[in-house]
């Protein structure tokens, strides 16, 4: 019996399919290598400073939480909790060196900018726990993280990009904003300012005037005392919360365009338009109360 062998070189189909999963297995181990933010390093850095003669104290964090605190000092503490994450462990401790704090001098204080490296497969964060003064002026800027005030007695100025902004047990003017979540504010007393372009807004325990608005969602304010400057509530889709002291002087303006209005206050000289508005007084009168919704319900309490 004459044996046919097959010609050189020639391995058969088997070896073909073993060669093909050989060679997809070395692909998805090259693919799998290169996975952005798959390995990841942790790192922590504490800084003491003196409190600038100007008391003012800007930071601005482009990638991670931001909570500052006021408390019995005369220093500013900073603690860094750093994060980086890339495509292999040494790119991530890289990475991790390349994250820095940034502290300048001006003529008004002290600014902290924290530099973060970033590229298509690798990303650093950089969460900040601040201590400093009461009595200093402090503004916050967050690219991507939420933002905490607490403690301080002076001007705040919060604002996030993306995540919420709270505000705590603040006396001084309060300005606050953020552009994809809420905005929360307790045990404030000022004037209050607060912004958001796609999220709640919730105000309690205020003694102040305030002005608040968002494009999209619920708007909740309780207030302790009424200042000078009044109330003005906006929002295009939500309902609006008002709750007010019990002994009141105000001059109220209420209107919905699609929605209903609860008045829980009795009201003096008081006119009802048909298009869904409320004009009247609260006791002597006083500062202006105006709310307005375009599509949702007003509740004055």
């Amino acid at each position: 019996m004459t044996r046919h062998r097959p010609p050189h070189g020639h391995r058969g189909s088997g070896y073909r399919e073993q060669r093909h999963e050989r060679s997809f297995a070395s692909f998805l181990r090259s693919l799998l290598a290169g996975i952005p933010w798959s390995e990841r390093a942790e790192g922590k850095e504490k800084v003491t400073l003196d409190a600038p003669a100007g008391g003012v104290f800007r930071v601005h964090n482009s990638n991670g939480r931001t909570r500052v605190t006021g408390s019995q000092r005369n220093d500013i503490e900073v603690v860094a909790h750093k994060t980086a994450r890339a495509e292999s462990g040494e790119a991530a401790t890289r990475l991790l060196d390349e994250i820095r704090l940034v502290f300048t001098e001006t003529a008004e204080g002290l600014d902290l900018d924290v530099e973060i490296p970033r590229k298509w497969n690798r990303r650093g964060t950089a969460h900040l726990d601040i201590q400093l003064p009461r009595d200093m002026h402090v503004s916050v800027a967050a690219a991507n993280g939420r933002v905490d005030v607490e403690g301080i007695r002076g001007p705040v100025r919060a604002r996030s990009s993306n995540g919420s902004a709270t505000i705590v047990d603040v006396i001084g003017d309060v300005e606050v904003s953020t552009s994809n979540a809420k905005v929360c504010c307790a045990c404030t007393r000022g004037r209050l300012t607060a912004r958001s372009s796609n999220g709640k807004i919730e105000l309690q325990e205020h003694r102040g005037s305030v002005d608040a608005a968002t494009s999209n969602g619920l708007i909740r304010v309780g207030l302790e005392e009424l200042g000078k400057g009044g109330v003005t509530l906006a929002t295009s889709n939500g309902r609006i919360v008002l709750e007010l002291p019990e002994r009141v002087d105000a001059d109220v303006d209420v209107r919905v365009d699609n929605g209903v209005i609860r008045n829980d206050r009795p009201l003096g000289r008081t006119t009802k338009e048909s298009n869904g508005r409320i004009v009247g007084r609260l006791g002597s009168g006083g500062p202006f109360i105006k709310l307005r919704t375009s599509n949702g319900s007003i509740s004055l309490r």
